[in-house]
Order: C-alpha cells, then structure tokens, then sequence
C-alpha cells in the first residue's frame, strides 16, 4: 500500500483520539520525516483540532498537508542564457548519478532547445561509468568528455570546458565518482574539481547537485551531510522515488539542511525526470 493511502486510511476513523494521533507519528517516522519533525507535527495537529479549528478526520489530514508545506524548501533549476552553465552531479555509488546525468541533459534538450549540451565522465574511478555515459551520449546525440579509465577528473572536467567554449554550448554536465571512503578523500576530490571551474570557467553558472536514492531512507541524511559539508550543494534530484512508498526524506534533507529537491527520478526511460512540485509532492505523501 502507498504511504499516501496508509495516511488516508489512518484519517477515515470516526474520530481524532488519541490513539489516532499516536499511530500518525508513529507513521510520519517510518516515512522518513525524522522523529522531531513528526512529533512537533502531530502536537500542532493535535492541538489545532481540540481549539475547534479541525473538526474531522478528513479534515485533520489536509490540516496535516498545511502543516508540511512551510518545512519543504523549493528553488526553481534556472539556466543562464548569457554564459556557460555547469552541473556537478554528486551522489555515492548506486543511487543513479550517471542515468541522471543524462536524463538532465535530455531535459535541458526538451525544455531550452537551440544550445549544445555537453557531458564529462568524470567518475574516471569506474570504467563502466565512463561506458555507460557513452551509451547515454550516443543515444542522445550529445557529445562525451572522457579520458581514459583512472584519469585526473580534473583534467577531464578542464577539457569538457573547453570543448563547451568551442562550440557554444550552453551546459556542461559532469559526471563525478561516488566513492565515500572518508570525508577527507571526498574532500580532496571536489575540492580540487571545484578548482577547475573556478580557474577555467570564471564566468559561469555552477550548480552543484547531490543525488539521493528515495528508497534509502534515513542513511541519506548522513551522505547530505558529508557531501554538504564538503562543497556546500545547492540542491537536490531525488531518484527511484517510483520504487518507494514513502517519500518523508525529502523534508528530512529540507528540514535539517535547508536544501531544496529539485527533481525526481521515477523511472528508467529519460522522460521519467521532472522539476519537483510541491503540491504533487504534498498529494503523493499525504494523499490528495
């Protein structure tokens, strides 16, 4: 049963007891909203239904989505016209980071036409990570940045700049390892891949994204934290959010850090890739 339903379910009992009360916080937790979040929630709640304001479950329950929206941070993914832009897509292994590498950039052909798009392998840590953007690149006629299995990423990032001058292209986007060994290796990493851009492309729009898989649940907020902490991201893409009943970790990550998601993955095919929307979002979570 979706999280959606397992809320709507809860909300159609006679009425607001106690134990009704008890069993949304005990819910609002396992979705992955964080335990003080769903406590202070539910005391609002509570307390907005015994001064007389929320009569009724049904009621209650879109009390409940009134009450989320203010702790989920939304920005809106903007390219500049008048200057290159570059992505760093950031994420550990497995959560999707080079699919959605290309999914953006087949997002960006869609919906800002006229401009090339480029993407740079720079996860020379993996072959297959280098191989599989190919794949993606050919499929999308985009062209690939890629050296050679084990390369500085720096470099290629560097050449994938260059190649973005020469041809007028409107975004670079770069694919980076997702090993997370210690803090001070990733450090080392994107510190020095920070370096590129700010020495290569001064006049640059530089976003910085982190890729979370929605079906992690709390163990997230632990790589928000690291990669935050390592080169302050600007943002989120959720993926395999279709895979998941839940979904609270996209307030989780909003409320601890302040960070907005900006997409969600829900599927394989690229098309299954669109800008986040707080009202659908709130819908899908709290149920419509």
């Amino acid at each position: 049963m979706k999280f959606s339903e397992r809320i709507k379910t809860l909300f159609h009992r006679n009425q607001l007891s106690d134990e009704v009360f008890e069993d949304l916080a005990d819910l609002l937790i396992e979705g992955d909203i964080g335990a003080s979040l769903a406590f202070e929630l539910v005391d609002e709640l509570k307390a907005s239904c015994r001064k007389g304001g929320v009569a009724t479950p049904e009621e209650a329950r879109k009390k409940l989505k009134e009450l989320l929206r203010p702790h989920i941070a939304t920005a809106k993914f903007d390219l500049a016209s008048d200057r290159l832009n570059v992505v760093l897509m950031l994420g550990v292994n497995g959560v999707g980071k080079t699919t959605t590498c290309a999914k953006l950039a087949a997002w960006v052909q869609k919906t800002r036409p006229g401009r090339p798009v480029i993407m740079a392998a720079g996860d020379t840590f993996r072959a297959a990570a280098i191989e599989q953007l190919k794949i993606h690149g050919e499929r999308l006629g985009v062209r690939v940045v890629a050296q050679q299995h084990g390369a500085d990423p720096g470099a290629v990032l560097w050449d994938a700049i260059d190649a973005a001058r020469t041809v007028n292209a409107q975004l670079v986007i770069a694919d980076t390892a997702g090993r997370m060994h210690t803090r001070a290796d990733l450090l080392k990493e994107l510190e020095k891949i920070d370096k590129v851009v700010m020495q290569k492309a001064v006049e640059v729009d530089y976003h910085k994204l982190l890729v979370l898989d929605a079906t992690t649940g709390q163990n997230a907020m632990r790589q928000v934290e690291i990669f935050h902490g390592a080169v302050n991201v600007d943002g989120v893409v959720m993926t395999k959010y279709d895979s998941t009943s839940k979904g609270g970790m996209i307030i989780a990550v909003s409320r601890q850090f302040g960070l907005p998601t900006l997409f969600l993955g829900t599927g394989e095919k690229y098309e299954n890739f669109a800008p986040f929307d707080i009202d659908r979002y709130l819908d899908d979570f709290v149920g419509e």
